[in-house]
C-alpha cells in the first residue's frame, strides 16, 4: 500500500454546506491529520465542519465533529490536535460558516491507496 500526503484547501465557504475532500474510490482510506479553519470576514462568525456518508449505507451515519464554533475575526481555529479521523471510501468531509464567504479550510491527509 502506497501513502501519500497531501493538502486540500478550499477558500470563501459561506452559508451553503461545501465539500472539501471525498475519500474516491481509488483510495483505500483517507487519514484525517489536521484541520486549520481561517475567518477571512470583517467579524466573527461560527463554523461547522461535519462527515457526509452514502446514502447507500444505512449502518453509517452523517455526523457534525464541530458545530457553530465562534472564530474572531482575523482568527484561526485548529481543529484536531493530535487526534486523526478516518474517512472510508467515498465519505466527504464538509464545511459551513454563518456569513458569506467568510472561510478558508486547510486540510492535511494522508490518502491510503493500495
Amino acid at each position: 500500500m502506497a501513502n501519500t500526503f497531501k493538502l486540500k484547501s478550499t477558500s470563501n465557504v459561506g452559508v451553503t454546506t461545501v465539500g472539501i475532500y471525498t475519500a474516491t474510490s481509488s483510495v483505500t482510506a483517507t487519514v484525517v491529520i489536521g484541520i486549520t479553519l481561517a475567518n477571512i470576514s470583517g467579524s466573527g462568525i461560527h463554523v461547522g465542519i461535519g462527515i457526509t456518508r452514502p446514502t447507500a449505507e444505512t449502518a453509517k451515519q452523517n455526523i457534525k465533529l464541530i458545530k457553530d464554533v465562534p472564530i474572531p475575526q482575523g482568527s484561526s481555529f485548529e481543529f484536531m490536535q493530535g487526534n486523526k479521523i478516518v474517512l472510508e471510501q467515498n465519505d466527504t468531509l464538509t464545511a459551513v460558516s454563518d456569513v458569506s464567504n467568510s472561510l478558508d479550510v486547510a486540510l492535511t491527509i494522508m490518502e491510503i491507496t493500495p
